[in-house]
């Protein structure tokens, strides 16, 4: 979003962690994010002999505005080796190499090198914004395309080489691209008007001519490279189409750029790639700057290396915005600013926006029953991923977002005004069925963070009903839901409720309120709550409280932070320590041995039916889990699979314990421990009163149903 402020006040689940993105379903509930026609595979999950960096949160980082928080980093002739999982013929590739350079990635299909390569480049990335507070040089990754020239099928191995730049490899999209489609009957071609589809000449004006010849029908855009010095305007009555997003390319930084349009225009099926190097918000390098007109649509788009794709002021009523693909814009994928009515933003997928990927900004005019639905955004590198700045009567359904950074939460439900007039939140807000991964992030500004979906009264009162229903949120780095008055005013959040939460590893607190006002709650449950279930602390200091009303059906975060003088770090441990939290659930774990996909995380991800297996006929073997600080233990539950299939066995275990992850000391000395599915194959381990550790080993020296150490959770508690 374009604005010169950017502070904040004091104040898919499976499916990405395994690599591979994919629509995430909320239990009992339509499935979250874009119906894709590619998938996605993650780095850090790939073969490489490169170097995995990260999981990392902290701002400026590589491994922090990567997806998942991981990456590989790449030298001269070392690799990432990818496995299909689809039916495949191009893939488009997440990178990132230093600033002020540049090279090729060499690729691998199954071994034999392509003649094709894949260039790699700092040119679009490294942006600073220092006007907008507490923002650094961000932005640091790109994507680049290929189409492999063959038809590859999952199970196939992808691998890119560098030749000599170091390259961070991100993430993967596979895809199984369509031939180009042909041209439709009574459509003007803009080659029948002079354009040039080897990209060399100027195609502008035959794209004026075409338009102008076109009105009532269809523009046709051939298989091609055209580019355009100028922007179009005076669009209107006329559908402009291509043979496809990987076939029919037009580069230019701006498009189409109008303050009005008497509207019925249609965009789809082909790419606009700008040359947007520095974000200027003064400067309309956007895809659509300003207006379509009523009853418009935009689909089957590839939008890359601009400022903005859709900046929409004006006459935009009930347009359709769906199918797209937003990449690597220096400022936001899309913004309804203001006057939007009936707007429909569907099945969208964004990556490596610059600041908020999705946005509804009521200046001038409220936007008005319009809505986000069934999106995909992932690593929004400055803002939020979806924001919502007044309006009324507005709609955030099913949408997955992950991976936010530095300034901006999942969600953000806000009366943040930036510029006059601006209409506030009003009506109903209806935000259901989203997911949230790994979103919400420590706020420069004030050094205290901003939950994954927030409600900000910053400029003004929340009098609006908002109805949050059906959310997921999971590795959330701080909170889950924040209430906050961000611009310090004290402004009250009212008239919220949320109904049907899961939250599962949020690493400070479920409910962070900072504001007066009120809130209820029914159905909210937690797991693995990284320090209390709430932060009930007003800001600034005595300007009223919050009340949270529980409305039933809540479990795994009644404690509360006791001190208002310190926000609760990651890790610091709950003043009222919640006896039913496992502490090793989610923590890294290592062993001296794993077999084939049976990996030491295996024990702490909370699936009873995965499981860590060691190296085969080599006892004895040692398992390990790092609890992010010194914990008082005094239980242990060691599990097998549930299943009959899994005899009864009985295996001998040694429970040691450090601090330091050097020095290990017994705890308990080895015992037999009998598991049996007639019992829900468990063992328990009783640990002496005042056994304080941070790394948890487990050595198993004998397994009498099978030659190896086997668990498929590990649990720890602080209570005997």
């Amino acid at each position: 979003m374009h604005r010169s402020v950017r502070s904040m006040s004091a104040a898919i689940t499976v499916a990405l962690t395994t690599g591979l993105l994919t629509a995430i379903a909320p239990s009992a509930h339509a499935a979250a994010g874009a119906t894709l026609p590619f998938t996605s595979v993650e780095a850090e999950s790939a073969t490489t002999t490169g170097t995995r960096i990260g999981p990392d949160y902290t701002q400026g980082t590589l491994a922090s505005e990567a997806s998942g928080r991981q990456a590989v980093r790449i030298t001269a002739g070392q690799r990432v080796e990818f496995t299909v999982p689809r039916a495949a013929n191009a893939v488009n590739l997440a990178y990132s190499v230093p600033d002020g350079q540049s090279g090729t990635l060499n690729v691998y299909v199954n071994g034999t090198r392509l003649a094709r390569t894949v260039p790699v480049t700092s040119k679009y990335s490294y942006i600073d914004t220092g006007w907008i507070p507490g923002a650094r040089t961000h932005h640091f990754y790109d994507n680049a395309r290929l189409l492999l020239g063959q038809n590859l099928q999952a199970g196939d191995k992808v691998a890119f080489e560098s030749t000599g730049t170091q390259v961070t490899v991100d993430v993967a999209d596979f895809e199984q691209v369509a031939g180009a489609a042909g041209q439709p009957a009574g459509s003007v071609s803009v080659t029948s008007k002079g354009a040039d589809p080897t990209g060399n000449g100027d195609s502008t004006q035959a794209f004026r001519d075409a338009i102008s010849a076109a009105q009532g029908g269809v523009v046709w855009i051939p298989p091609g490279d055209y580019r355009l010095t100028s922007s179009l305007s005076g669009v209107q009555n006329v559908t402009l189409q291509g043979a496809g997003s990987w076939h029919s390319v037009v580069h230019t930084s701006r498009f189409i750029d109008q303050t009005g349009s008497s509207g019925g225009v249609h965009i789809k099926d082909f790419a606009v790639v700008g040359e947007v190097t520095e974000r200027v918000d003064s400067s309309p390098d956007n895809f659509v700057n300003g207006s379509l007109g009523t009853g418009s649509s935009v689909s089957g788009m590839w939008l890359q290396h601009l400022k903005v794709g859709l900046w929409l002021t004006g006459n935009n009523d009930n347009l359709v915005v769906e199918n797209n693909r937003f990449l690597d814009m220096t400022a936001d994928g899309l913004n309804l600013n203001g006057n939007a009515r009936g707007v429909r933003v569907r099945n969208n997928f964004l990556r490596n926006q610059g600041d908020d990927a999705l946005a509804m900004w009521s200046l001038y005019a409220p936007d008005t029953d319009s809505s986000f639905e069934n999106n995909t955004i992932t690593q929004p590198n400055l803002a939020n991923g979806i924001a919502i700045y007044g309006g009324t009567d507005i709609a955030v359904r099913n949408n997955l977002v992950s991976d936010t950074n530095a300034l901006g939460s999942g969600i953000a439900i806000s009366n943040q005004k930036f510029l006059d007039p601006f209409f506030p939140l009003a009506g109903t807000i209806t935000v259901d069925g989203n997911t949230l991964v790994r979103t919400g992030a420590m706020n420069p500004n004030w050094n205290h963070p901003m939950g994954a979906l927030r409600v900000d009264s910053y400029d003004s009162a929340v009098n609006a009903t908002v109805r949050i229903t059906n959310t997921t949120i999971t590795d959330s780095p701080y909170s889950a839901f924040e209430f906050v008055s961000g611009g310090g005013q004290g402004y009250p959040v009212r008239n919220v409720t949320v109904d049907g939460a899961t939250v599962r590893n949020t690493g400070t607190v479920v409910v962070q309120a900072e504001a007066q006002g009120a809130a209820s709650f029914r159905n909210v449950t937690a797991t693995s709550v990284g320090s209390a279930g709430i932060y009930n602390c007003p800001y600034p200091a005595n300007s009223g409280t919050f009340a949270l009303t529980d409305g039933g059906g809540n479990s795994g975060w009644n404690s509360t932070w006791s001190d208002c003088s310190t926000w609760p770090q990651p890790g610091q441990g709950n003043p009222e320590p919640d006896p039913n939290r496992n502490l090793a659930k989610g923590r890294p774990a290592t062993a001296t041995g794993s077999q084939d996909v049976y990996t030491p995380g295996k024990a702490v991800d909370g699936d009873p039916n995965s499981y860590w297996e060691s190296a085969n006929n080599a006892f004895p073997q040692s398992w390990t889990v790092d609890l992010g600080a010194s914990q008082t233990v005094r239980r242990l539950v060691l599990k097998l699979p549930p299943s009959s299939a899994w005899g009864a066995r009985t295996q001998t275990v040694t429970v040691l314990g450090s601090t330091d992850g050097g020095s290990y000391a017994t705890v308990v000395g080895a015992q037999a421990y009998r598991f049996d599915p007639a019992t829900g194959n468990t063992a328990t381990v009783s640990l002496p009163a005042g056994t304080s550790l941070r790394y948890l080993r487990l050595s198993v020296s004998a397994n009498t149903g099978w030659p190896a150490g086997q668990f498929s959770e590990v649990e720890a508690y602080s209570t005997p």
